[in-house]
């Protein structure tokens, strides 16, 4: 019986995983000398794409995944999944972030709502003024429109 290997489509076949791996997760991951900003990006929209591939899950106070969460569990979830370690509670997660204005939000970032008694809600930016976060109790992980004016952005480092 003779053998016959295939390897320059083996090699073809292998380029074309590398190129769609590439396009997938971002160049900025996979190429050196890549800008930090570049690689940040690339974290930030990694955990907003993990985030909503939680759609649907519970709310359950104190969760951190995989199947239930609460606000920040959500949030700590999707970045440690993107490479990035979060503290557990929205208050440590702002003070862990670089400060942000309105206009300088991207899609990834963190959206802090606060009140006079400090930080009660964070969600991930989801661009076009929404948010992916996991609510209160009886609620699910979704995507919903940011409802205040009292919020403050964060960028994860």
């Amino acid at each position: 019986m003779t053998v016959r290997t295939h390897t320059p489509n083996l090699l073809a076949r292998a380029g074309t995983v590398s190129a769609l791996t590439l396009a997938t997760l971002g160049a900025a991951t996979l190429t050196p000398g890549a800008t930090p900003g570049a690689e940040a990006a690339t974290v930030a929209a990694h955990a907003l794409w993990v985030a909503a591939s939680k759609r649907g899950s519970p709310y359950q106070y104190g969760a951190q995944g995989p199947f239930r969460f609460d606000c920040s569990g959500l949030t700590l979830y999707s970045f440690k999944r993107a490479g990035r370690a979060l503290p557990r509670s929205a208050a440590a997660q702002y003070a862990h972030t670089r400060h942000i204005s309105v206009a300088a939000r991207k899609r990834g970032d963190l959206v802090f709502f606060h009140s006079s008694r400090g930080i009660y809600h964070v969600g991930i930016y989801a661009g076009h003024g929404r948010i992916w976060h996991a609510p209160k109790t009886g609620a699910v992980v979704r995507l919903e429109k940011i409802w205040s004016r009292a919020v403050w952005y964060g960028r994860v480092r």
